[in-house]
């Protein structure tokens, strides 16, 4: 037995004529499907089965540059993370090796995660990257390992993320 909709209750009929609006808007993912095989003619990342894989290139492959190369391009990082404090001061070819390592060890797997630049900034440094989840995983690693204060700051209009540790230095 059916009746009529309670419109009151909170439920609305589903629109199937209505255009959606992205959740996030990112210009440099693609719009559509790449054509399979695309190659980067920078890094030599392959678009295979839906997203960049680090693959022996194929032949004949289309060729167009990955997000991650046109960020780098672009000098328009995704994700800012700074790092602060005396702790750094003393150790920190330390834990600029273990900013290193982890981006290394994501851009393994994940060809679009890579670090665009390290910088000094303030008193600090300031590395920038290519994607908001290498931003936030260089974060936490360095909290997992070192302690301190670790601060997000997400973006979601411009799908960027500010990421901020920093750590007092060590007493004697």
């Amino acid at each position: 037995m059916t009746g009529p909709v309670n419109f009151r209750a909170g439920f609305r009929p589903v629109r199937r004529d209505k255009l959606l609006q992205e959740r996030v808007h990112d210009t440099y993912m693609a719009k559509g499907k790449l054509p399979e095989p695309t190659v980067c003619p920078a890094c030599g990342a392959v678009y295979h089965k839906g997203r960049w894989q680090w693959l022996p290139k194929p032949d004949k492959a289309h060729e167009q540059p990955c997000p991650a190369c046109r960020r780098i391009d672009d000098e328009f990082p995704a994700g800012y993370v700074t790092l602060a404090g005396g702790f750094l001061a003393q150790r920190r070819d330390e834990i600029l090796h273990l900013v290193r390592n982890h981006a290394e060890k994501a851009g393994a797997e994940h060809p679009l995660e890579r670090i665009i630049a390290m910088v000094d900034h303030d008193g600090g440094v300031m590395v920038t990257t290519t994607d908001i989840h290498l931003a936030r995983g260089i974060g936490e690693a360095l909290e997992h390992a070192y302690q301190g204060e670790l601060e997000f700051h997400y973006n979601e209009g411009e799908n960027l993320l500010r990421v901020h540790w920093a750590r007092d230095a060590v007493k004697a």
